[in-house]
Order: C-alpha cells, then sequence, then structure tokens
C-alpha cells in the first residue's frame, strides 16, 4: 500500500501582512511550549511576513538524530518539527522558522523555491554569509560540508542566531550564551556573527518586513 504523504497547510483569503506569532500554532499542551513561546515572541517582535498560510503546526519529537526539521511539499509547509532530546529547542525552532520563513519568502505555486539562494534582497546577506567562517571540524565529508554552506541552511542558521541577538530576553540571551560556550557548530562566536546580523536585519527592511515596534525603535 502506498504510503500516505502528509497535508500541506492550507491558504485563504489574499496574501497579507502578518504577525510571524499568526502563521505557527504552538504545541500547548507539551513541555516545550514556554520555551517554544518565547522564542517564537522574539521573532515576532523581529519582523512580520507577507502570506496567506494559515497557522503552521509546530510538532515536538523524541528523535535523536535531528534536532528539527521543516518539513514541506513543493510551495506548502507541512509542520516544524523540534525534538525535545536536545537541549537547544529556542535554537532549533528558530533554526525551522527560518527555513519557513525562507520558503515563504521564495513561494512560487509550483515548486518549493527558497529566497536565500536567488532573491535580490538577500544580495548584500549572501556576501556576509560567505565570509562567516565554516564550524564543521575537520574530516567532515564534501557532502555535508557542502549542505551546511548552502544558502537555505546558512540564512537558517543565520536567522535563528539574529533573533535570539536581537530579542532583548535574558532567558533567549543566556540560552545563545550556552550554546556558544558549547562549541555548538550551528552559531558563531558573536564578534564574528555581527556582520551577518546586521545583513539579516537588512533584508528583512529592504522588503519592508520591520516589525512596527522594532521599526520605531530604529
Amino acid at each position: 500500500m502506498r504510503r500516505r504523504q502528509p497535508a500541506t497547510v492550507p491558504r485563504s483569503g489574499k496574501p497579507r501582512l502578518r504577525r510571524v506569532a499568526e502563521l505557527v500554532r504552538l504545541p500547548r499542551r507539551s513541555p516545550l511550549y514556554p520555551e517554544l513561546a518565547r522564542a517564537l515572541a522574539a521573532a515576532d517582535r523581529l519582523h512580520v511576513l507577507h502570506s496567506d498560510l494559515e497557522p503552521v503546526p509546530v510538532r515536538p519529537t523524541a528523535t535523536t538524530s535531528q534536532t528539527g526539521c521543516y518539513r514541506l511539499r513543493q510551495a506548502d509547509p507541512v509542520d516544524l518539527r523540534v525534538s525535545r532530546r536536545h537541549g537547544r529547542v529556542a535554537l532549533s525552532f528558530l533554526h525551522e522558522l527560518g527555513h519557513l520563513v525562507d520558503h515563504q519568502l521564495g513561494y512560487e505555486p509550483t515548486d518549493g523555491t527558497f529566497a536565500s539562494a536567488k532573491h535580490d534582497a538577500f544580495a548584500a546577506w549572501r556576501e556576509a554569509a560567505a565570509a562567516l567562517p565554516c564550524r564543521l571540524p575537520d574530516g567532515t565529508g564534501r557532502s555535508q560540508r557542502r549542505y551546511f554552506r548552502s544558502a537555505k541552511e546558512l540564512w537558517a542558521r543565520c536567522y535563528a542566531q539574529t533573533v535570539l541577538t536581537t530579542s532583548g530576553d535574558p532567558r533567549l540571551e543566556r540560552h545563545l550564551t550556552a550554546v556558544l560556550e558549547a562549541g555548538d557548530v550551528f552559531v558563531w562566536p558573536t564578534a564574528d556573527f555581527a556582520p551577518a546580523a546586521a545583513a539579516v536585519e537588512a533584508v528583512l527592511a529592504r522588503l519592508g518586513l520591520v516589525a512596527p515596534a522594532a521599526a520605531a525603535a530604529a
């Protein structure tokens, strides 16, 4: 019997500017909910998104093989998955949220394009990201290194670290400090990352997606 494909998230109405908090549905009964909600609030303070999507579900998992996953089919999301078996829930969730944002900014009805690799608004960010040091250990295979350095992976990592860096939330700031001190390969030392963080914010500004509160504070 052919395995049934998971349903994609439906769309309704016309695309419009939406708060990030409106675009995902957190698992309220999960023990991960408080940390996920804190991370989502930080992203919500940073930017908005032009979209007609219904809320994308966030699903906790117990997998040890990956910390998170953004599932999609062509141009439509299925869900965001975050493992509770790793001590980096906020970072992993924001990484997958970064993939969702990237995917929807490159949205075309017939494919699953990601904006980070080709959209003109990302050009300066691509330059800044290319200058970031590769954090993978020596001996890592060529295919893994190539994937790790792909535009969509670099964007997801940059997006997550930018949200944490700009959050103004002491708990999220401590979370970032902890993963930095642990030598996590998905984040960069603060001094190295500063130009890329500015470039992420510049992408959002060029696309007219800066959240009203963030724009007022600038």
